[in-house]
């Protein structure tokens, strides 16, 4: 088998392996997963730059643009309030610059972007138990829409 081959395999089951754990997820992994797949697919854009591939660079730039675009269209922003209102701004922001890494190949602007993902995403992750599931009644709803 070669190593194109093995890395088909490894790559196909990863997908399973993720639309598994989608289908028992709850809103608040689903939205983790989104954003660990953003940050996967820019640090992959990235290497894919370092190697010239510009054709692979932006398939993975478009695909996290997708998924980001996907984190803003699911924000509740009448519930969400402040916080939602931010986040849709800074979603519309990375957008942005995701468009400016692929036409510039800056690998700078791919890391300013997964820098301010994680601190999004070190958040979403700091987030108590009972907040997660909603057990904090009207005052404990997320940015997200379930």
């Amino acid at each position: 088998m070669t190593y194109s081959n093995k890395r088909k395999g490894a790559n196909q089951y990863g997908r399973i392996a993720a639309q598994s754990e989608a289908g028992f997820a709850s809103p608040h992994r689903l939205v983790q997963m989104l954003m660990e797949g953003a940050l996967d697919k820019i640090a992959t854009a990235k290497g894919l730059m370092a190697r010239k591939d510009y054709a692979g660079k932006s398939e993975h730039i478009s695909w996290a643009s997708s998924i980001i675009n996907g984190l803003r269209t699911s924000l509740d922003v009448d519930a969400g309030g402040e916080i939602a209102v931010n986040l849709n701004d800074l979603y519309a922001y990375m957008g942005r610059r995701l468009v400016d890494a692929n036409v510039e190949n800056d690998v700078a602007i791919l890391d300013e972007i997964s820098g301010l993902l994680v601190e999004i995403k070190s958040a979403w992750d700091a987030m108590p138990e009972d907040v997660r599931h909603g057990a904090g009644g009207a005052d404990a709803k997320t940015p997200a829409a379930v």
